[in-house]
């Protein structure tokens, strides 16, 4: 005997089921935060770093150990980075500063 078995995922275009995100809130909060002030633009691009700082090689007895960027396990990296890169873009095009120093 044959069942028909009913999944979203083999129907194109099927809307997904809602999924359960604990940081959903904390994401859309970082995500609307406005940028209008260049005291804050410049303290927001000296704290949050360019690049992930935590990459790093390690040789050790002529054996070289690679640990690779761990940035991306934080679940608010994306945020993190479009929030640096909105007050950059502050900088730049609203009050016409150098950004320069900024970048890595």
């Amino acid at each position: 005997m044959v069942h028909a078995t009913h999944h979203n995922s083999l129907i194109p275009n099927a809307p997904k089921p809602p999924s359960f995100d604990i940081l959903r809130p904390l994401r859309r909060w970082i995500d609307h935060i406005e940028i209008e002030d260049r005291a804050f633009a410049q303290l927001l691009c000296q704290v949050i770093p360019c690049a992930c700082p935590f990459e790093r090689d390690i040789t050790l007895f002529s054996y070289t150990l690679h640990i690779p960027a761990l940035c991306k396990l934080n679940p608010l990296y994306n945020e993190i980075v479009n929030l640096r890169f909105r007050a950059l873009t502050y900088l730049a095009d609203c009050c016409g500063e150098d950004i320069t120093p900024y970048l890595c």
